[in-house]
């Protein structure tokens, strides 16, 4: 277990330092043996749960403690993400033009790992272009500049979705989807997400417990109709309100109540939550 350091406490990482991530199951053992036969990953898990901080620790203990920046590549999918975008294109500079690489190609070229976080959010035409790299091949054709880009032996792909919130119209395709090594993630258990919240927050024992047990109740809410429950990440967000002399349950209100929907009942329901943990 990692002390806390003043990076993490204030909200950000230094690029060079470990980033903190506490194993549920045999996750970390499952990447490292997927990375050492260089075997494509799609993690998998409700939005919060630590499926980021996962990669970007993973990627600094695999590169030696090296800078994560320089071995990692993140792209947040989205809908108007183009294959184009991961790919890259022309540019124009001066009477020149010159070629510059997406984020895709610099990782194939270089030997980093690519994070391509919510996967089913780009366009479907986009996850096409990622096939050739997650097989025995390991290219990615450059159609524009006519190059076949045999990756690097380091690199590697890795991909995340949610597949509890996604619509059926968004859902990962079988012929993509059946292409990657699958980890499921999911919220921990009250006792470690306590642990967490303390660590990455900085409050103390007894206000980072009933942080998780606001989590874990409002989680349960989940059978009554309220699909998303609440992330890892917003019970981190009120513990560092309350860490900056915030009174609890006015950064529950802020940071879990108000964020979790705009639903008036579902808003009630949690604040009621609230109010049993901080009467």
């Amino acid at each position: 277990m990692n002390s806390p350091s003043a990076a993490v406490l204030d909200g950000t990482r230094l690029a060079t330092s470990e980033p903190y991530y506490l194993p549920l199951a045999d996750e970390v053992a499952e990447f490292e043996a997927a990375y050492a036969g260089r075997l494509p990953v799609l993690l998998k898990g409700p939005t919060g749960c630590g499926k980021t901080r996962f990669v970007e620790h993973m990627t600094w203990r695999l590169f030696g403690g090296a800078d994560i920046d320089e071995h990692l590549v993140t792209v947040s999918c989205h809908e108007d993400l183009t294959g184009t975008d991961l790919v890259g294109r022309y540019l124009l500079k001066g009477d020149e033009t010159l070629w510059q690489d997406g984020p895709l190609t610099r990782a194939v070229r270089e030997g980093s790992i690519c994070y391509l976080d919510e996967i089913v959010e780009a366009r479907k035409d986009t996850t096409v272009l990622i096939h050739s790299l997650t097989d025995h091949r390991r290219v990615l054709p450059i159609d524009k500049t006519g190059e076949l880009l045999r990756a690097h032996d380091d690199f590697l792909l890795v991909i995340s979705y949610n597949p509890g919130y996604q619509s059926i119209l968004k859902d990962l395709k079988t012929s993509t989807r059946q292409r990657f090594v699958s980890l499921t993630f999911d919220y921990p258990d009250e006792t470690r997400e306590a642990e967490i919240v303390a660590h990455e927050s900085g409050v103390g024992a007894d206000v980072a417990e009933r942080l998780a047990v606001i989590g874990a109740k409002v989680r349960n809410l989940r059978e009554h109709g309220f699909r998303e429950g609440v992330s890892t990440r917003l019970l981190i967000y009120a513990g560092q309100l309350i860490r900056h002399h915030i009174e609890p349950r006015r950064a529950a209100q802020v940071a879990i109540v108000e964020a979790v929907s705009d639903d008036a009942n579902v808003q009630e329901a949690v604040a009621g939550i609230v109010d049993v943990v901080w009467p």
